[in-house]
């Protein structure tokens, strides 16, 4: 099947053309179609099979007609990174450039006011980030009233991020008659309850098995030690023809720590992480995209639905924590039928992550024992030890109790103060003296009694 065969324009075909494709992925085959019907559509594929170009060539032809009104949207696409979020504005630059529709970027870490300006003038394709979204809305900055296509992209990383409340915030302020186009990775139960929350009578399309890795990237496996971890990273990146890499880490303070190694070691490198500003990230983006840097030491916010179709391998340096962000991860290779390989560096604290990855996988990861270095002992071997008393040699145990002697007393330095006594009330009659309240607090003369006041007075 040819993209002329899913009912596109012939201004979107010229322009799809000129980018260089010809034929349709099957989630592009399979959703184009329903979606110029005007139907909602729930779009199950994994990460790299062309889900952004699905929603987006159809979308361009749907707004063909008609003119947005200030600060008023057409469509709203949600992303949950900004990343993804400037790709997909780049996708509608791409394949809209014979329709005249105007298009909005809104994400953190650019200037509101410019965003707002271009709000003021009315756009077709507003394209945001939760975050922003909501900021704009509770200020009144924006008004979605108008909004006939409303796509929710990567539900599943949107459920990961903890940014479902507020999508239900912003789909609260859609209008009731609208189409809800829903993409993800997986088909999470949260995402099937979301689906039925946003969407009426949504047709359902699955390309893919879920959970499957692509057939086009060759997964290897590397043991090694804690210490030894960037060594033999590097070591695999010099033995390995690499055209550029995207190389994963768990932690932002990683990323960090392992761009700063590679630096020292003069690689081509470059970091990329979610604390960094926007203008920086975009462009360490592009100059990874362009090739002015080979490597890119990065985390999750990298994973999923970038468009990087010549990346040549992928290092998980950490396993990841959940199973999913594996194939996330991994997808960034191997990607329109490109070979791709991906390397993953297992410690002994790894075995039971790897046996999930495995498991949901399908499959054994193979491993590439001429890069493995010997391991630390297992967590629990560790533990056990330490519970051990340490045997000491008879011998030395001998010359021990030999070499015992009787402690030395320690002098003790006892200070002596000359402590005076307070005189003790004089007893009259076999009952204690009471000394006068005038002592007890002070007088309108002082802590000092006048001696006339101290006579006894004789009272006649």
């Amino acid at each position: 099947m040819k993209f002329s065969d899913l009912g596109l324009s012939q201004n979107t075909l010229k322009a799809v053309a000129e980018v260089g494709y010809q034929e349709p992925t099957p989630i592009q085959e399979q959703a184009i179609p329903e979606i110029l019907k005007r139907n909602d559509v729930m779009g199950i594929a994994q990460t790299g099979t062309g889900k952004t170009a699905a929603f987006t060539l159809p979308m361009i032809d749907l707004l063909a007609n008609g003119r947005a009104k200030a600060l008023m949207p057409r469509t709203l696409i949600l992303s949950p990174t900004r990343e993804l979020a400037t790709q997909i504005a780049e996708c509608f630059q791409q394949y809209g450039k014979y329709q005249k529709l105007s298009m909005a970027l809104l994400i953190g870490g650019e200037s509101m006011v410019e965003q707002q300006k271009v709000l003021s003038r009315g756009v077709d394709v507003l394209i945001a980030t939760p975050g922003r979204m909501i900021d704009l809305c509770e200020r009144g900055r924006i008004l979605l009233r108008d909004v006939r296509v409303f796509v929710l992209d990567e539900a599943d990383r949107m459920l990961d991020m903890g940014f479902i409340p507020d999508v239900e915030k912003i789909a609260a302020k859609l209008p009731t008659m609208r189409q809800t186009l829903l993409f993800s990775a997986t088909m999470l139960p949260e995402i099937k309850a979301l689906a039925q929350k946003f969407m009426k009578f949504p047709v359902e399309i699955r390309v893919d098995p879920p959970m499957s890795t692509a057939d086009t990237v060759e997964q290897f496996i590397v043991k090694t030690n804690e210490r030894g971890k960037r060594e033999v990273l590097r070591n695999l990146i010099r033995s390995e023809n690499v055209q550029n890499a995207m190389i994963f880490c768990n932690r932002k303070k990683d990323v960090d720590i392992l761009f700063k190694s590679f630096t020292k070691h003069k690689f081509s490198v470059a970091a990329l992480h979610g604390d960094m500003a926007q203008g920086q990230r975009t462009e360490t983006m592009n100059a990874f995209r362009d090739g002015h840097v080979q490597l890119l030491v990065c985390s999750d916010v990298a994973a999923r639905g970038l468009d990087l179709p010549d990346v040549s391998h992928v290092f998980n340096f950490d396993v990841p924590v959940n199973p999913e962000d594996y194939i996330h991860r991994i997808g960034r290779t191997g990607r329109a039928g490109r070979a791709g390989r991906a390397f993953m560096l297992i410690t002994s604290a790894d075995f039971k992550a790897l046996a999930a990855i495995e498991h949901m996988i399908g499959q054994k990861i193979e491993e590439m024992s001429r890069f493995s270095v010997e391991m630390d002992p297992a967590p629990e071997a560790k533990k056990h030890r330490r519970g051990k008393a340490k045997k000491t040699a008879p011998h030395i145990l001998k010359n021990q109790k030999s070499k015992k002697t009787e402690p030395k007393e320690e002098k003790k330095v006892v200070k002596t103060e000359t402590i005076k006594k307070k005189p003790q009330p004089k007893k009259q009659n076999g009952k204690k003296e009471v000394a006068p309240k005038a002592f007890e607090k002070e007088s309108a003369f002082g802590k000092t009694m006048p001696a006339f006041m101290m006579n006894d007075v004789k009272l006649s």
